[in-house]
């Protein structure tokens, strides 16, 4: 199988006039001592126009290439010749280096293309530009091998280029050269022809092939700082990256890292409609895919199409947060880290997840969690430039006090790895460092839940504290100025960042509000809701093969008041007949009402119950988790809660009247979730859960907690 490898340099530019820099191109021919692979060149061709304003000359160059003794064995060679065609132009103040390799070039096809050419903006200035490709079209079965020798070799020459020609210029320096005149044609009245071919003015590099270049270079800098954010100036067609602008907006990158931003842009400029993504952005999407160009290029395109979908370039100009998320974030910017990264302080702990997510919606609150990301990469820029060096990326602290039950509701779990994944996808290489402080017992939990979606490239930048431990050695010292930790954390700064807190109720839309809307959200298909009658409780069967599973539930009573029961049965429950007319086969347009256990069934020997009962009352919540101890069939009971009436007096009777003539008021309503987690998704052990949850039971007067089970169900209000 035959591989190309392509490689495309940024234009370097050489503060030194297009003269002196031939001069000390010149020097290294024919041998160079800082090359030590180039051991001889010989001539093979020349021409000289009559006015020496063109000189062509060809030459074929003997390599030593640093392979393996037993490569070269096979190969049956000691050297590998090229060909090197210089073409000078000194009118136009140009020249063209092409080079092939002579040697097996019936197997290997190697082409260099180099040019120095004028600088657009200054005629004192010269570009260096050089782009090249590697076809393997067989090599004794040596393949990959020869690529990767050929690549190592090519891409620490390209390194050297820049010094060889520093080292010459150096040379000519000692010697007292320092200034070349500039050709001027021979004209027998010389003074008046010199001065009107000075003031030429300079053209633009003409003859070189596609790959390399369109017309001259923009000045990035000058270019980068005059375009405000919002406008698309920032990548017209014809501008090229120059190494200096590279290190100072960039970073360090190797000459092939250098060489795939370069081919991806230019991909972009010559194939994508619409606006093309700033370079930083651009590298973003080549680091999270280890500069594999293909790979890079397929997320970045599905990136720029999700963009474009969600209209997310307008998203900060155009998309104002409801209120309740302004109130209720419990999250906002907060200066910079040491290392001059924008910094991102979120106090999950005091947010009310669940609450938002039932008066947001799981879309507004991923439009909020977009808007503070493209915040972020407008923040990294404002960083870069008056830091003076590149930073792509932020720092996350994240402050878990107050994390409880109500943070591992399962739907609000769900919406969090839902906007993960959007971020991950879009914002890859964002996350320069995540700080998560005062973890809770219950953390583990979370994170079980949410780490197998997060990249691992992501996950190795966190760093989690427990307790108070933050404040110690290696704590968050190391990584925030002293000045600015929040007052929150112990610290002397005050933060702007909202407190957070319980989201009221009256703020919640319902079922019927979320249906209504156009987007269909996953409340109405992960919540089921069921009606529960005096003397016809709702039933839900979970069966369990694993012995160590944990059953989560999550219900709201939306309407009178219920008893929760959990119970399990080593054999299965005849399912439900549908076809009679018994109390247990009402179904409503409230919701369905189904009953499991038979009536044959005694407590005690059918089944057994495994949590004490719990009584909820009209407008709770309550979410809770129990670790089940053995397979077989657990089921979930919602049961109409009735008073204890006296029996001696007559009064329930006249009650039943009432009742009946007023159908609806021994009727309850409740919308539930539950789900099964295996263990196999616990990466701690079930013993980190166990005692997180019986540490539950502080937090609320109305948790029941039976410690046998290592159960606990806990209630909002």
């Amino acid at each position: 199988a035959a591989m190309v490898q392509k490689y495309q340099s940024p234009v370097r530019v050489y503060k030194h006039p297009f003269e002196l820099i031939m001069a000390a191109y010149e020097r290294r021919f024919p041998t160079c001592p800082l090359i030590p692979m180039f051991v001889a060149s010989d001539t093979v061709n020349e021409y000289k126009s009559e006015d020496e304003a063109i000189h062509v000359i060809e030459r074929r160059c003997k390599l030593d290439i640093d392979a393996p003794r037993l490569l070269k064995k096979i190969a049956g060679v000691d050297y590998v010749y090229f060909v090197q065609k210089n073409s000078l132009n000194r009118r136009e103040r140009t020249l063209h280096i092409e080079a092939y390799n002579e040697t097996f070039s019936n197997r290997v096809i190697i082409n260099e293309h180099c040019s120095y050419t004028v600088h657009p903006d200054n005629e004192d200035w010269t570009c260096f530009e050089q782009s090249a490709s590697l076809d393997i079209k067989s090599f004794f079965g040596f393949e990959s091998t020869v690529e990767k020798i050929a690549m190592k070799q090519y891409t620490s020459n390209i390194k050297k280029g820049k010094e060889i020609i520093e080292y010459y210029l150096k040379q000519l320096e000692e010697e007292g050269i320092t200034f070349v005149p500039r050709w001027t044609p021979p004209v027998a009245c010389k003074s008046e022809s010199s001065t009107s071919h000075t003031r030429r003015p300079v053209s633009p590099a003409i003859n070189i092939p596609d790959s390399a270049t369109k017309e001259g270079l923009n000045n990035k800098e000058i270019l980068n700082t005059s375009s405000s954010p919002s406008e698309p100036t920032a990548g017209t067609p014809d501008d090229k990256l120059d190494a200096d602008y590279i290190k100072r907006y960039l970073g360090d990158l190797t000459p092939m890292q250098e060489s795939c931003l370069i081919r991806l842009r230019q991909w972009l400029q010559e194939t994508h409609k619409g606006k093309i993504p700033k370079d930083e952005h651009i590298l973003r999407f080549l680091r999270a895919r280890d500069f594999n160009i293909d790979k890079a290029r397929e997320i970045l395109c599905q990136s720029l199409t999700w963009r474009k979908q969600h209209q997310v370039d307008y998203i900060l100009d155009t998309w104002n947060p409801p209120q309740v998320l302004q109130d209720y974030y419990a999250g906002g910017w907060h200066h910079h880290d040491k290392d001059g990264r924008p910094l991102y302080v979120l106090r999950l702990g005091q947010m009310d997840t669940k609450g938002l997510v039932r008066a947001l919606g799981e879309e507004a609150l991923l439009r909020y969690v977009l808007s503070i990301n493209e915040e972020g990469l407008r923040r990294c820029e404002e960083n870069t430039k008056v830091f003076g060096r590149p930073i792509s990326s932020w720092t996350c602290l994240v402050d878990l006090e107050g994390l409880n039950m109500r943070h591992l509701w399962r739907p609000g779990v769900k919406a969090l790895l839902r906007i993960i994944e959007v971020v991950e996808a879009n914002y890859p290489e964002t996350l320069g460092r995540l700080l998560i402080l005062r973890a809770p017992r219950v953390f583990p939990v979370l994170w079980t839940l949410v780490s197998p979606f997060i990249d691992d490239n992501t996950r190795k930048k966190f760093l989690i504290y427990a307790g108070n431990d933050y404040q110690g050695p290696g704590g968050l010292l190391d990584y925030i100025d002293k000045e600015i930790i929040p007052d929150f954390l112990g610290g002397e700064c005050m933060c702007e960042v909202p407190e957070g807190g319980l989201v009221p109720k009256s703020l919640y839309r319902t079922a019927e509000e979320l249906e209504n809307e156009d987007i269909k959200l996953w409340t109405e298909t992960i919540y089921q809701s069921a009606s529960v009658f005096k003397g016809a409780p709702h039933e839900v069967l979970i069966q369990i093969v694993d012995a160590s599973s944990v059953i989560t539930w999550d219900f709201d009573v939306c309407k009178g008041d219920i008893v929760f029961n959990i119970f399990h049965s080593k054999r299965a429950p005849q399912p439900p007949k549908k076809d009679s007319l018994g109390a247990h086969s009402i179904t409503s347009p409230g919701g369905n009402n189904v009953q499991l256990i038979d009536k044959v069934w005694q407590l005690g020997r059918d089944y057994s119950m495994v949590e004490s009962p719990l009584i909820c009352k009209e407008g709770e919540s309550v979410q809770g988790s129990h670790v089940t101890r053995w397979p077989g069939f657990y089921i979930l009971q919602w049961k109409f809660h009735s008073m204890p009436a006296c029996a001696t007096t007559n009064l329930p009777r006249v009650d039943d009247v009432l009742a009946s003539l007023q159908v609806s008021s021994h009727k309850c309503k409740v919308m539930y979730y539950t789900e099964v987690i295996g263990s196999e998704d616990f990466r701690g052990s079930m013993t980190s859960l166990e005692s997180s949850h019986s540490g539950f039971s502080q937090l609320s007067a109305a948790t029941t907690s039976s410690s046998q089970s290592h159960s606990s169900s806990m209630i909002s209000r």
